[in-house]
């Protein structure tokens, strides 16, 4: 019997599948490879996987050999099954990232879920091979309608969950006990407060910062630390702090010198509970400390006792922020002043509050005041208090109330949108109120709120301005900027601003910096990083903490850090390099909410948990 050969002209010709072999495994490796190894690459791995997206459609469509229709086929069902999917998907992941987290993920997936198609399949017959390639983009697309996302962390990687279990929040309101009766109104305990002068050798103030002074001591920005030697004799005392980032809004303490071997000495948990969430920090006077919460549909102000973390009581705002990226909740801390706790939510409400009992002593809504948008991730400022005055930052307009009666002083001018919070300062003598904003940096009076001197940035602020030993200012507007020195001095001409350096070894996102000894320290990105002072040179980068918060402890020469993952970790404040003398597993979860050492006290929090820590004493 003879074999009748094959008509060339009819037999299918054999898939070219290297090319999309090649290209989805170059997509995978700049996409999530790369950046964990260079974080600085992230955003041109980004653009370099939906460029290999497209790729793919033109290997599919004119250099696979696919039959006619089949390539046609495959090319229409991806973009079609891409364009429809986001009309199905969970609101926190349709808007995560901008609107984009989808396609940051379906699109590799997408990708390598086709060419792995294509690789099995290649030997099968035509309709099977149709039908499967059908299944694969559905199923590939499909499955991002089953779930949903936490939010994402600063590196936009995304926290996904099934679309249909509860979120902590919900978890939280499921098992939530009983409201706390709030105690009869009284003044909040008192802890062992320095007589003036010793109060004032504690911890200097920083240049420029309010003097201390017995009139002014009980204020937000001047309230006097706790005898060290005191707090250590009594348990659960703590050393007061009255507001984000400590009373000079720059997270240094001083007159606490903890042990730095934590294998011999570990931190001591003394209490554990659920929080709403929310990227408040806390606030500290005496017993008990404050934070900001979303419960459900109420914006929470919330106190609880530093001892056990039980909760004193709670105000309640009927309001409710969420947007995808960072979830729900507000993003300002309290401030304690004078039996008074001052809050600003993310939607714009007001508070000043009595400390013991929560009750109301006025309330405003800044939004409607002002006549301002909510931004996209919500107001974030924390409230400034001056002897009459309570000033917030709108989104790049301070605001001032009469701290007595919260009648409207004065309004500044808008100044483009800011998640930076008001900052006290005097500068050549002068007492001002300094903002970043989007046009840059600005210093206004306290009492009128006029403008005296602007730097122009141009960026997307969030961290806090600082100074140095000198009395110049230290500034970063955005993630990309670095960090710039200025000169500022009030002439008969009136204020000169002099940029003395811009410096790209140290560039922050929303993760402050602290200055100490010549240097500054924070991260740089996502990796610790020091520069000098003198000329913004980096003197050293190292440790992955994420996007995280950090203490400096400056009588030791130390940070105490909170990594964006809960960590906790000890690194030495010196020029000389990079030292991690410890770490502990505090808390679970995406963590950017500041920490607090409160005397041995360390207390962190993050939008799902928060915890104390009893810390163990330099020599006991």
């Amino acid at each position: 019997m003879t074999r009748v050969p094959s008509d060339p002209s009819t037999a299918r010709r054999p898939l070219r599948l290297w090319p999309g072999v090649l290209i989805v495994a170059l997509q995978w490796l700049g996409r999530f490879v790369v950046p964990v190894f260079w974080p600085d690459a992230l955003y041109p791995a980004i653009l370099g996987a939906m460029a290999a997206g497209l790729l793919i459609l033109l290997w599919w469509g004119f250099f696979s050999r696919a039959p006619g229709w089949e390539r046609l086929g495959g090319v229409v069902l991806m973009i079609a099954a891409v364009a429809a999917t986001p009309l199905l998907l969970h609101p926190s992941i349709a808007t995560a990232a901008m609107g984009m987290l989808f396609y940051l993920y379906a699109i590799p997936v997408l990708s390598l879920t086709f060419v792995v198609w294509a690789v099995a399949t290649r030997n099968l017959a035509d309709r099977l091979r149709r039908t499967t390639m059908v299944a694969t983009v559905l199923i590939a697309c499909g499955l991002w309608t089953l779930l949903r996302v936490g939010g994402i962390n600063a590196e936009a990687a995304p926290d996904f969950a099934w679309r249909w279990t509860p979120t902590p929040e919900e978890r939280l309101l499921a098992t939530a006990g009983p409201e706390p009766t709030p105690p009869p109104a009284a003044p909040a305990p008192e802890v062992p407060v320095l007589p003036k002068e010793r109060a004032e050798a504690a911890r200097p103030a920083p240049p420029g910062a309010p003097a201390v002074t017995a009139e002014t001591a009980e204020t937000a920005e001047t309230v006097a630390a706790a005898d060290p030697a005191q707090t250590a004799a009594m348990p659960g005392a703590a050393i007061d702090w009255p507001g984000f980032r400590g009373p000079w809004r720059d997270s240094v303490l001083a007159g606490v010198r903890i042990a730095t071997d934590w294998s011999a000495s570990p931190p001591v948990e003394v209490w554990r509970r659920p929080v709403g969430p929310g990227w408040s920090s806390f606030a500290v006077r005496g017993d008990h400390f404050y934070t900001q919460e979303q419960r459900g549909e109420d914006e929470i102000v919330a106190c609880y006792r530093v001892a056990t973390g039980e909760p004193v009581w709670f105000h309640r705002d009927a309001t409710r922020f969420w947007e995808a990226n960072a979830g729900a909740g507000p993003r300002g801390t309290p401030t304690v002043s004078d039996g008074r706790v001052y809050t600003f939510g993310a939607t714009g409400v007001v508070n000043a509050l009595d400390a013991a009992d929560g009750s109301v002593v006025w309330s405003h809504d800044a939004a409607s005041d002002t006549d301002t948008a909510v931004p996209y991730w919500g107001f974030s400022s924390s409230p400034a208090v001056t002897e009459d005055l309570v000033i917030v930052a709108v989104s790049g307009r301070l605001v001032a109330y009469d701290r007595a009666t919260g009648e409207p002083r004065w309004q500044g001018p808008a100044r483009g949108i800011s998640y930076s919070s008001p900052h006290l300062l005097t500068i050549d003598g002068v007492p001002q109120v300094l903002l970043l904003s989007k046009t840059g940096l600005a210093g206004f009076s306290p009492a009128d709120g006029a403008l005296l001197w602007e730097h122009p940035w141009q960026g997307f602020p969030i961290v806090q301005p600082n100074r140095t030993a000198d009395g110049d200012v230290l500034i970063s507007v955005s993630a990309e900027s670095g960090t710039r020195r200025l000169a500022l001095a009030q002439g008969p001409g009136g204020w000169s601003v002099e940029e003395r350096w811009t410096s790209i070894g140290l560039k922050p996102y929303f993760n402050d910096f602290v200055v100490h000894e010549g240097h500054a320290y924070g991260f740089d990105g996502s990796i610790l990083a020091a520069i000098g002072l003198d000329d913004g040179e980096r003197k050293w980068k190292g440790g992955r903490y994420g996007h995280g918060q950090l203490v400096l402890l400056a009588d030791q020469d130390l940070l105490v850090v909170l990594s964006e993952k809960g960590e906790l970790a000890l690194v030495a404040a010196t020029p000389e390099g990079f030292t991690e003398l410890a770490r502990f597993p505090a808390i679970q979860g995406k963590t950017w909410n500041h920490p607090v050492l409160a005397g041995d006290l360390l207390l962190v929090r993050n939008g799902e948990e928060m915890a104390a820590f009893r810390l163990a004493l330099a020599g006991g």
